[in-house]
């Protein structure tokens, strides 16, 4: 008999196989690091990119390689000529924002749907009557930290999902596309395509596995700057710095108190609302910096949120004429919506996986950013996918194995339908195709069209909020 808690029998077959390289990624430490001057930003990333090579290689992937950027790239050829050329993406590094060296993940089987205590620091409890996304996985097997450090499902659960699905896809001969891999680093602080070439990953389109709640799709991000404000003040010696002293770290301190506190900040936003939000501070009383990031969903609201720091900066600094600022803005994203509205085929291709798999596609909007919005803003369509993790840069973050299965099963069938499309196409003649981004060199250049599989009757995608991503993703 089936068992229930599976969204499918694929998902079943696969949820083991996923979990086992799962456990194995997250005990390596992959933390990225702000301020860092070396790509990637930390060396311990590529403990596991080259674990994945080897792991990759073993799966029958011949071609995997490390590049000199850190990024892992490989092909699964397809077994239909015509099909596109699918990318997968996720990334190997977890966030600054919480612990991450000693990672002990702790799977409840079965779990009953009471407290989970974490026992590394009993004081971090995972209450689902605090917490619906997990009172609705009774009976799942949930994977969590000792409370001492993050998991890693972020994006660890979606680097072991297409590790698997192509382990799995590669032991048949059925129909799929060809896919290429990749798997990128620094994603956490906001770089993590800096060094991707979009030729040599030679993809049409691809899709990013680094969502969160079963059947999440997700379309839409923010769109984000990051701003770096410096003050310069006078450094004098405390002892004789009565009428000299200009102290930069209280100027800085006078910005920060005058920011919004009722709206435009993390903590009072929500949905497709923006805010501002100050992320670090350093430096000393002669000269200190603020970083902050500023996000929108509309670009001419993000805009504004800059004119208004640039706004309270200027009144702080007025005050204290002997004192001087700058602030840089930097653009790290755009909002990917725009660009994917113009290939809805794209978008149904994972709404149909999601469904065979056994789940219903919800829409959802991301209060971050992934690789894929900066892959999409480069002409590369990316949408992402749900992961099963939850909860992320944070020590209290955890993952349903079932819906881990489930976003597996999800990669496999996305894949197979992309072959099965191509083979569609070819035998419909001209009506209906549709033509898809072109691959930008290599063999993937050949890029044929597809039939627009139209939805089942009645079906459609639920759309919802997406959960917050951490204040500090890309």
């Amino acid at each position: 008999m089936a068992d229930p808690r599976y969204a499918s029998a694929l998902a079943e077959t696969l949820a083991e196989d996923v979990l086992e390289r799962f456990l194995r990624y997250v005990a390596l430490d992959t933390q990225a690091a702000f301020g860092s001057v070396t790509y990637p930003s930390t060396a311990k990333q590529l403990e596991l990119s080259r674990l994945l090579v080897d792991e990759l290689t073993a799966a029958g992937l011949h071609d995997a390689e490390l590049t000199d950027e850190g990024y892992v790239l490989a092909t699964l050829p397809g077994t239909v000529a015509e099909a596109p050329v699918v990318a997968l993406i996720a990334h190997v590094d977890t966030s600054p924002d919480a612990p991450g060296t000693g990672v002990v993940p702790i799977v409840h089987r079965a779990w009953g749907g009471h407290a989970i205590v974490l026992p590394g620091d009993p004081s971090q409890v995972l209450d689902p009557a605090e917490l619906p996304e997990l009172a609705d996985k009774v009976g799942h097997d949930i994977v969590t930290s000792d409370g001492t450090t993050l998991l890693g499902a972020d994006d660890k659960a979606g680097v072991a999902e297409i590790v698997t699905a192509l382990a799995y896809l590669a032991t048949d001969d059925a129909l799929r596309a060809t896919v290429r891999v990749a798997f990128t680093v620094d994603e956490e602080i906001g770089k993590g395509t800096d060094h991707l070439e979009l030729d040599r990953l030679g993809a049409s389109f691809a899709y990013t596995l680094d969502g969160s709640g079963l059947g999440e799709l997700e379309l839409e991000t923010f769109s984000a700057h990051g701003l770096k404000l410096t003050i310069r003040g006078v450094a004098v010696h405390p002892g004789s710095a009565k009428g000299r002293l200009v102290n930069a770290i209280k100027l800085l301190a006078d910005v920060v108190a005058a920011l919004p506190r009722n709206g435009l900040s993390p903590e009072t936003t929500e949905e497709r609302e923006g805010f501002v939000h100050p992320t670090r501070i350093s430096g000393n009383a002669g000269e200190a910096a603020l970083h902050f990031i500023v996000r929108d969903h509309d670009d001419a609201l993000l805009e504004e949120h800059v004119e208004l720091v640039r706004g309270i900066v200027e009144g702080v600094v007025r005050r204290e004429p002997r004192a001087r600022y700058e602030i840089e803005v930097e653009n790290q994203y755009r909002n990917m919506r725009n660009t994917l509205d113009r290939y809805p085929e794209v978008v149904s291709a994972a709404e149909e996986a999601i469904r065979r798999a056994g789940v219903e596609p919800v829409h959802t909007i991301i209060r971050g950013g992934t690789d894929g919005a900066r892959l999409t803003e480069r002409g590369l369509p990316t949408p992402n996918l749900f992961t099963g993790g939850q909860d992320y840069h944070s020590v209290r973050e955890w993952a349903s194995v079932q819906d881990m299965g489930a976003a597996t099963a999800t990669a496999v069938e996305l894949v197979r339908l992309w072959g099965e499309r191509a083979i569609l196409s070819a035998t419909s003649g001209s009506a209906g195709r549709i033509r898809l981004p072109s691959a930008t060199s290599g063999s993937a250049g050949r890029i044929p069209t597809a039939v627009n599989t139209p939805e089942a009757p009645g079906a459609r995608a639920e759309t919802r909020p997406a959960q917050d991503r951490g204040p500090d993703s890309p």
